[in-house]
Order: C-alpha cells, then sequence, then structure tokens
C-alpha cells in the first residue's frame, strides 16, 4: 500500500509537472521537444491478500487478540471490585454523617477525606491500566505487522510478485480470486509461527 501511494503521489507530482510545463509562456528558441516515455513491454505481476481473513485465521493474531481480551478483561474486573468498595465505603459514610454517628466535625472531615483520597487513586489507577493496555496493545499490533511483513518478504522471493496489495473490507473496487494468496500466506505464517512457538 505504501508502495501504491508513493506511486500515485510521484504520479500526481508527473501530471502537475507536465500540466505546468504545458501552460508556462513557451520561448520558441528554447522550445525541446517533449519525450514520452514508454510503458515498459512487461507485465506486471500482482497479487492481494484479504487482511480480514488473514487476521481472522492468523494463530499469532488470534492468540495476541486472546491475550489482550484477558487483559481487558482483568482490568475491569480490578476496577469494578476498587469501585464497589467506594461505593460502598461512601454509602456507609452518607448514612453515618446523617445518623450523627460522627463524634466531631474533624472526624466526618477525616472520613470523607479519606473516601475522597480513595477515588482519586482508583481514577489514577484507572488511566494507568489504560495507558499501559493501550501501549501494550500498539507494540502487539506492531509485532504483528512486523511478523507478516517479514514474512512476506521471504514468501515473494521464490513468488517475484512486483506487487502484493492488502484487501481491507472493501478498499479494492474488484480483485480477481485468481490472485488471491490469502490461504497460501496464511499457511505459511502459521507454519512459521508454529515453530517459533515450539
Amino acid at each position: 500500500m505504501k508502495n501504491f501511494k508513493k506511486n500515485s503521489i510521484i504520479a500526481v507530482a508527473f501530471v502537475s509537472l507536465f500540466t505546468f510545463t504545458q501552460c508556462a509562456p513557451q520561448n520558441e528558441e528554447a522550445a525541446q521537444p517533449v519525450q514520452t516515455v514508454q510503458p515498459a513491454t512487461s507485465t506486471l505481476k500482482v497479487a492481494y491478500v484479504n487482511l480480514d481473513t488473514l487476521m481472522s485465521r492468523y494463530n499469532l493474531a488470534q492468540d495476541i487478540n486472546k491475550e489482550m481480551m484477558r487483559k481487558e478483561e482483568d482490568i475491569k474486573m480490578k476496577l469494578t471490585e476498587k469501585y464497589k468498595v467506594l461505593q460502598a465505603d461512601q454509602a456507609d459514610f452518607e448514612l453515618k454523617y446523617k445518623n450523627n454517628v460522627y463524634a466531631t466535625p474533624e472526624r466526618a472531615q477525616s472520613e470523607y477525606n479519606r473516601i475522597v483520597q480513595m477515588e482519586q487513586e482508583i481514577v489514577q489507577l484507572e488511566q494507568s491500566l489504560t495507558l499501559e493496555f493501550e501501549k501494550e496493545g500498539l507494540e502487539k499490533n506492531k509485532a504483528l505487522r512486523d511478523s507478516i511483513n517479514k514474512y512476506m518478504v521471504e514468501f515473494n522471493k521464490d513468488k517475484g510478485y512486483d506487487f502484493i496489495i492488502t484487501k481491507l473490507g472493501e478498499n479494492l473496487l474488484y480483485a480477481n480470486p485468481a490472485y488471491d494468496i490469502t490461504k497460501e500466506v496464511t499457511n505459511g505464517l502459521n507454519a512459521r509461527y508454529a515453530t517459533k512457538k515450539k
């Protein structure tokens, strides 16, 4: 996809340059014959990988997804327990305050401050755990992307494709199924992952 974007930018730059030179005033003495570039006679060898399918069938992606879901559940459970304790303490404080249980206003203020401090600590913990979770998710996604990119370099040594593009959702208007190498790539990635997992 990067190469496609790069080639698109180069093409736009070329068209812009060509349009600019056509609109610029021409000096008859300085006029040079326009050179046309002939397209290469060889055909491009192109294939595509359905990224949605690859991610749902690549064992490393599945393992990462399961691990991150477990971590997310652990974080939610930890925070839920802490918020339950906080709510119970708040309810207990309100009941005692209404019933004038505290011996002095200072004692009531001290308990109130303790509950406020507890709430602030839980909010800070939630922010910290969320940032840590997001950072780990980014690292795992980078590792997953690197794994796929490195494999594609190895894979293409024998195949000799000029382009291997990704089909994600509906980003391609049309792709001939004959050029779909998703299954082959997925099998290769899973075989390589299985050997690394041992």
